[in-house]
């Protein structure tokens, strides 16, 4: 599940409870829409908040040489 995919969830959850006036028996597209829009928001923060960490870089630290060292080598 991409970030895609949350992001359609929301913009189909936002159809259904503003845009819509479809009455299903039994069922209430307002609070599907509700729900889907609460999912694809939660959805967005969990998936970047793992992505940052996930892309954070740590630079790798260079061998320091001494003086010592340099006499050794020779």
């Amino acid at each position: 599940m991409g970030l895609g995919l949350f992001i359609i969830m929301i913009a189909v959850g936002a159809i259904l409870t503003f845009a819509t006036d479809w009455e299903l028996k039994g069922i209430d597209l307002d609070l599907v829409g509700l729900i889907l829009m609460g999912v694809g928001l939660l959805g967005t923060a969990v998936y970047t908040s793992v992505l940052r960490r996930r892309r954070m870089v740590v630079p790798p630290v260079a061998p320091t040489v001494t003086d010592d060292d340099r006499r050794d080598l020779l």
